[in-house]
């Protein structure tokens, strides 16, 4: 989770903000709670500022001016907290000329200065960095920004696999290949969700055990993400158990045979195919990195790779493809042209047939996965 810190001379104002929701919340409940320890009604105010109307920011921002201004009791000390403030992202709401004028108001009076022995925190995910609003508040308060991984341009599966790997290991994890794939499709680019599942997995097997895509799936919470990625794995390494174990799961999940049949199967089967045919005309090697992978596959003449999956910038997704060449040895050419028009064929059936989607995306992993015919070399 990547955090910055810029301090100022004005130690009273704090402002956290970042596109990481879950560690802006964090981060912000972790500050009040240093700032504010075992602070009762009258040493801690917080005022919601998770908004969706213009008149609901404006009394937001004029209630957290107001508690700003108005003297510790007793003389005392007291932290008021703007909390979740949506109104500074790029919204209607946020753009509203009385939000904005509600805001210059709250800005001017932190230049002011607010009464001794008043703390102000503001915490706000996505907010807009193009206002002028955020500069000033970059400027008056000491900031932490909390901002989601930045995986560049191109960034990807393999650049999500690699930013979960990296985590582990500073964890002291040691995970399988395969486990940190199976992590990274159910955490995905959540940097909270990621220490929190890392914690229990340190938790359950050590820092010694090196932990399998099996414990992986034992102990982390299923998502949509995770079924697919677990279908796809199953039919890469030929396992029907865990396929049609992985096809239940993702029904009972409320899926649609459709949305399985074209983001698992298809792309599986197609990925599989393609790859063992180019094994079969050109010496492959799926070792090495995915971008290593790719340049051996952009060495290859153009009508070979013209109809190969691209990622949206139009380069070559080789990490699907490295995978599905490293699992190519468990068909045949001719079982995956088979089973590819068989995907067809279930396709077509999910919309004519009378039989359930369940009952006829079954029947296609027995026979895809099912068949045990001599392997092509």
């Amino acid at each position: 989770m990547p955090v910055k810190s810029q301090k100022t001379a004005a130690r009273a104002l704090h402002f956290v903000a970042g596109s990481d929701d879950a560690g802006v919340k964090r981060e912000a409940r972790a500050l009040v709670d240093r700032l504010a320890p075992g602070a009762d009604a009258f040493g801690l105010e917080v005022i919601d500022g998770a908004v969706e109307s213009v008149e609901a920011a404006v009394r937001a921002v004029e209630s957290a001016t107001g508690a700003a201004l108005t003297m510790p009791f007793l003389g005392g000390k007291k932290v008021v907290w703007l909390k979740s403030a949506s109104f500074l992202s790029d919204t209607v709401t946020g753009r509203s000329e009385s939000v904005v004028a509600a805001v210059e108001r709250l800005l001017a009076a932190m230049e002011e200065g607010f009464p001794g022995g008043v703390t102000f925190v503001l915490s706000a995910v996505s907010p807009d960095k193009r206002r002028s609003a955020y500069k000033k508040f970059l400027k008056l308060c000491e900031t932490k920004i909390v901002d989601m991984p930045d995986l560049g341009f191109r960034g990807g599966e393999e650049r999500l696999v690699e930013w979960t790997a990296g985590d582990a290991l500073k964890a002291g994890l040691q995970l399988k290949p395969n486990a940190v794939e199976a992590l990274a499709a159910r955490v995905g680019l959540d940097p909270g969700q990621l220490a929190n599942e890392l914690e229990k997995l340190r938790t359950a097997f050590g820092t010694g055990h090196p932990v399998s895509a099996a414990e992986v799936r034992a102990l982390v919470p299923q998502t949509r993400e995770g079924g697919i990625f677990d279908l796809s794995e199953a039919i890469l390494k030929r396992d029907l158990p865990l396929a049609l174990d992985t096809l239940a799961m993702l029904f009972r999940q409320g899926e649609k045979g459709v949305g399985i049949i074209l983001s698992a199967i298809v792309p599986t089967v197609r990925n599989l195919l393609l790859m063992k045919d180019l094994s079969s005309r050109h010496r492959l090697s799926a070792g090495g990195y995915a971008n290593q992978f790719a340049s051996a596959l952009a060495r290859l003449p153009e009508s070979e790779t013209a109809h190969l999956p691209r990622k949206k910038d139009g380069s070559l997704n080789a990490y699907p493809l490295s995978l599905a060449l490293s699992h190519a040895s468990n068909y045949s050419l001719d079982e995956l042209r088979d089973g590819f028009c068989a995907c067809a064929a279930a396709a077509q059936a999910l919309f004519t047939s009378a039989l359930g989607d369940d009952v006829v995306l079954a029947r296609l992993l027995l026979g895809l996965l099912g068949r045990r015919t001599a392997r092509a070399a």
